[in-house]
């Protein structure tokens, strides 16, 4: 049985692209036809993020969405599959609160989970030009009462120096850096573009912030894991996406020397990539 998107997640079924067409005309120019069928050429990477800026119109009435070639361009049905696993978790909880822990440019989190179920958020980021570009989004988009951003200023840290100490958040989402250093994401980067036949490296786009993390994946898990035994109080769940499968069992054996009170691990899956949340909490 193929596995496919939460079941609440509008793009479950494909993509209407005579639909999006009609609301977002823009997309008329990345339009090509394959096999007979109307598709996106996804090999062109101002396409790719014209028809995500088209799917966040016409579906979830995101009017501006702008931010620089050089960050990420993250693809929208993954992202918002998260959102609905976190609903879930929560069991349709009132007056959410949620911390975005690496926002990036795009602010794309917020933005769904604001639009999907009118979660208040708090976002975070490192880099001043990738909150200078999602203050602009919430901005044009009158998301002010939202949304509000804060800088992490030390890149070593993920939950020290961002947590204040009357906050108390219904969840803590984030998308951790999947990479080691520069060098195994600009090689990530290559074989992309390579598999799609092309040289479009900004395609695939990002940068080191939001790219890799001294240690990888796995560091950064390990860093968050230990900050959130800090802050137990600071919010009801801490989860984030794992991209490696190994990572998550170290990650537990961690959790329970740490006196994590619950450990749950939800899998995600997109088409053939498979991928899983993991959840704690005190």
């Amino acid at each position: 049985m193929k596995k496919t998107l939460h079941p609440r997640n509008k793009h479950n079924n494909g993509y209407n692209f005579e639909f999006l067409q009609e609301k977002y005309p823009k997309l008329k120019e990345y339009i090509i036809k394959k096999f007979d069928k109307v598709t996106l050429d996804f090999s062109n990477p101002e396409g790719v993020r014209t028809f995500n800026s088209a799917l966040l119109y016409a579906h979830y009435g995101i009017k501006d969405w702008n931010f620089s070639e050089d960050n990420l361009c993250p693809p929208i049905p993954g992202r918002v599959d998260y959102i609905h696993h976190l609903a879930d978790l929560i069991n349709d909880e009132k007056d959410v609160k949620v911390l975005d822990i690496g926002t990036g440019a795009s602010c794309i989190y917020p933005l769904l989970g604001v639009k999907e179920y009118e979660w208040d958020f708090v976002a975070t980021d490192i880099d001043l030009d990738s909150l200078d570009y999602a203050q602009d989004i919430i901005d044009d988009n009158e998301l002010g009462s939202k949304i509000s951003l804060r800088q992490q200023m030390k890149e070593v840290h993920v939950l020290k120096e961002v947590l204040e100490e009357d906050d108390n958040f219904t969840l803590v989402m984030c998308n951790p850096p999947f990479y080691k250093n520069a060098e195994e994401a600009r090689g990530a980067n290559r074989r992309k573009a390579k598999n799609l036949g092309n040289n479009a490296v900004r395609n695939f786009s990002g940068n080191n912030n939001e790219l890799w993390y001294v240690g990888g994946e796995k560091a950064f898990l390990h860093t968050y894991l230990y900050e959130s035994s800090l802050y137990p109080k600071a919010s009801k769940w801490f989860t984030s996406l794992v991209s490696k499968k190994e990572n998550v069992d170290s990650l537990e054996n961690s959790a329970k020397k740490l006196k994590v009170s619950e450990f749950k691990v939800i899998p995600m899956h997109q088409g053939n990539k498979v991928t899983r949340v993991v959840c704690w909490r005190f």
